[in-house]
């Protein structure tokens, strides 16, 4: 299982955290991501990280967002900056069933609330 942590509420033009922890996983093999869904909105993908440490950003998040992996702990972080309101969203760690950020995924956290209103 998945277990994520940091949500919260934050001005905009702040900063936030989230952490992923895969404890029963070993994640040296396997591409690692982040998803969000706003309310009334598609979910979408906001950044991965593959095996090699090759990252990926959407448009809307890059050079705000930074992603992170450490194989020794199973964990993997979402640091974000300058948020906006539009970052607001219900964000969800996964592990894809592959190396690569381009693979299926194999499991998904429950979830974590990031609110930015001011």
């Amino acid at each position: 299982d998945l277990v994520e942590s940091g949500a919260g509420l934050v001005r905009p033009g702040g900063s936030l955290r989230l952490s992923c922890a895969a404890p029963e996983l070993r994640l040296d093999n396997f591409a690692i991501g982040w998803f969000r869904q706003a309310p009334g909105k598609e979910r979408e993908r906001v950044s991965c990280i593959s095996s090699s440490y090759i990252a990926y950003y959407s448009d809307s998040v890059a050079g705000r967002f930074t992603i992170t992996r450490d194989n020794a702990k199973s964990t993997a972080s979402l640091e974000m900056n300058i948020l906006k309101p539009e970052d607001t969203a219900i964000y969800y760690c996964v592990v894809h069933s592959s190396p690569q950020c381009s693979g299926g995924i194999g499991s998904w956290g429950q979830g974590t609330q990031v609110t930015v209103s001011s």
